[in-house]
């Protein structure tokens, strides 16, 4: 009968530390299954900066929601998806373009983005301008692809 007891308690604690160990297990999962978002999120960031720079219709649609809202840093410009493209289209509007100081949060099927964008721009006389801007992003994970859906930027003072 004492073989049987702990045998029971030896059942009865690995039972209990399994239960216990499950929620940490599960959560190093979620935590692991999030930075594999943000970083497919990263890549869409990037992939969009290179198709603004490019010029890239086809790329600049396959990366934007069909709803998007594009808002400027002067607060009076919004445009929808066919009027960001249509800006962008076959166009070479930068020498040169990068975005720093990127957070990321996945929320579900969202993802909030913060940036900071320095752009060498081509102005329409051939000169070159600058663009320094803080912008939020709100991405959407559509049909398995993160999709931008709103954006909106404020100017930054140089650092």
């Amino acid at each position: 009968m004492a073989e049987t007891e702990n045998c029971s308690r030896r059942v009865l604690l690995a039972g209990l530390t399994a239960g216990l160990a499950m929620p940490a297990l599960a959560a190093g999962t979620g935590t692991a299954r999030a930075a594999d978002e943000s970083e497919a999120v990263a890549r869409q960031l990037e992939a969009l900066r290179v198709a603004i720079v490019e010029g890239d219709a086809k790329a600049l649609d396959a990366l934007t929601h069909p709803q998007m809202s594009y808002g400027h840093s002067s607060g009076r410009k919004i445009e929808t998806k066919p009027q960001f493209i249509a800006s962008l289209a076959g166009k070479t509007n930068y020498k040169s373009l990068t975005f720093s100081e990127q957070w990321i949060q996945v929320v579900g099927d969202n993802a909030l983005v913060r940036h900071v964008w320095d752009g060498a721009d081509i102005l329409p006389n051939g000169e070159t301008g600058r663009s320094y801007i803080a912008v939020l992003q709100v991405w959407l994970k559509d049909g398995g692809q993160w999709r931008l859906l709103a954006r909106q930027s404020t100017p930054l003072k140089p650092a």
